[in-house]
């Protein structure tokens, strides 16, 4: 612009061609005062592989108005446009500058003397053509005549009925509200109708209610009055509940005193946290290469069969049960299972089997033994915190915490009760079948507990049991079983 210092705008830079077409300017930014003006100064650049800067081609100043019109589009044109030409789009149409359109001058201007000398006589109107022209003027008017009395006519018919039609539009108003009102009106019908179908179910269930309460009250009051007439019975139903409570317990600490008889735990002198169960050394799950896998093996079937009996007479069964069978004890784990190869797989076969555990590490993977003695472990620890309500430190000291068990178990005030006397049921000679089979079962039960008790000859009780069980097998108790 010619007024302003710096430019309004700069084109883009388009490369390897001689006709170029710039981008649209944008005049949003520009002020009135910008838009308002009539001369533009335009700089035209050009950079060639001669040259390695810039050179200014070409400078005009030109005039808005003095711009040349060629038509609503470029393809309009009949002959080219000269060298250099600037095209300008505008809203309108396509400009271009006078200066460099030569071929495209106007005509030369004729002044009214030249003209008013010609001697050529041009035609002029005719009386008829005259005469149809005034007649169609008029036609004319009297048809703007028509159309404004028209106009007028229905403005006036319109200002007349202007009532009527107010009404018109207030009945269909009306009409549109009736229908509104009776679509409101069903509505609240069927509402009305599921409340009272609602009001009837609630009324019919507080009536089953009512006769439930009615008889649950009568029945809590002839319980109550057999309650009154059993009072005077239930301090000793407490008192012998008390004593049945305190006799079971009693017969616990006394059968855990017996365990202890049966499996003596006794510590190892010179040696922390060190015992022995039946003077088979058992080390704890840190130092398990410190004895012979047999003497460990026979040790972990010894505690397996006291946790056995432990769970039995304390009313806890073991979470991870046991299978005591000497040095060859094992333990079932039915929650988890350990991950094993195909080998491992097709040795143990089933689901089962690969849940079982040995507690004995000849013959088996050494992981397979280490997670049975943690679970031997953890039954130790249920049975001391379910059953005793006592804290473990450290599962891994299985003898420690069972002689700890076997301490809290035999626990309790006043004396042991004595053994009640009694022979051995079920062996029951020349009995069926299912006779036979408890029979065999009774005595392998009493003669492994002969042989758990102990098999050293300088054992008095063990000699004393042989030779009871054998006086007592010509004269056993044949009732039979219930």
């Amino acid at each position: 612009m010619l007024t302003h210092p710096e430019p309004i705008y700069v084109s883009e830079v388009v490369n390897h061609t001689m006709n170029p077409t710039f981008r649209s300017i944008d005049y949003d930014n520009c002020a009135p005062g910008t838009t308002r003006l009539d001369e533009v100064t335009v700089r035209v650049w050009i950079k060639s592989v001669k040259w390695h800067s810039w050179r200014q081609l070409l400078e005009v100043v030109l005039k808005l108005r003095e711009l040349q019109y060629l038509g609503k589009h470029l393809e309009n044109l009949e002959r080219p446009l000269p060298a250099n030409a600037m095209v300008f789009h505008l809203s309108d149409g396509v400009y271009t500058t006078f200066t460099s359109l030569t071929q495209y001058a106007p005509p030369p201007f004729v002044p009214i003397t030249a003209r008013s000398n010609s001697t050529r006589i041009l035609p002029s109107s005719s009386f008829d053509a005259l005469l149809r022209l005034s007649k169609l003027d008029d036609s004319i008017q009297d048809a703007l005549a028509t159309r404004n009395k028209i106009a007028a006519d229905l403005e006036e018919i319109l200002e007349e009925n202007r009532t009527a039609i107010v009404d018109r539009d207030r009945v269909a108003a009306a009409e549109d509200r009736l229908k509104t009102i009776e679509y409101a009106k069903k509505t609240v019908a069927k509402q009305l109708e599921k409340a009272r179908t609602q009001t009837a179910e609630k009324r019919a269930s507080l009536n089953n209610r009512r006769d439930l309460m009615s008889k649950d009250t009568a029945q809590n009051k002839t319980q109550a009055e057999n309650m009154q007439d059993g009072q005077s019975d239930a301090p000793e139903m407490r008192t012998s509940l008390s004593q049945s409570k305190k006799d079971v317990q009693n017969q616990r600490r006394r059968v855990c005193e017996d365990l202890q008889k049966v499996y003596p735990i006794q510590p190892i002198k010179n040696k922390t946290l060190a015992f022995t169960i039946r003077d088979l050394p058992l080390p704890n799950s840190e130092d398990l290469d410190s004895s012979s896998p047999e003497t460990i093996s026979a040790a972990l079937g010894c505690v397996s069969h006291v946790l056995q009996l432990l769970s039995f007479y304390l009313g806890h069964p073991l979470v991870y049960p046991v299978t005591p069978r000497g040095s060859t004890s094992t333990i079932y784990d039915s929650i988890s299972l350990l991950k094993t190869n195909a080998r491992e797989a097709q040795r143990y076969g089933a689901d089962k089997n690969l849940r079982t555990y040995p507690l004995f590490s000849r013959g088996v993977p050494r992981f397979r033994f280490e997670y049975a003695l943690f679970l031997l472990n953890k039954d130790i620890q249920l049975l001391l915190e379910t059953g005793f309500g006592v804290r473990v430190l450290d599962i891994r000291h299985t003898l420690p915490n069972l002689k700890y068990l076997l301490y809290v178990a035999t626990a309790g005030e006043g004396e042991l009760p004595a053994r009640k006397a009694g022979g051995i049921r079920g062996l029951v000679r020349n009995g069926g079948a299912g006779s036979r089979a408890a029979s065999s079962d009774s005595s392998s039960s009493a003669l492994s507990g002969i042989l758990w008790h102990g098999g050293r000859p300088e054992d008095g009780r063990n000699k004393g049991a042989v030779d009871s069980l054998r006086r007592n097998a010509g004269s056993l108790d044949r009732r039979p079983r219930t």
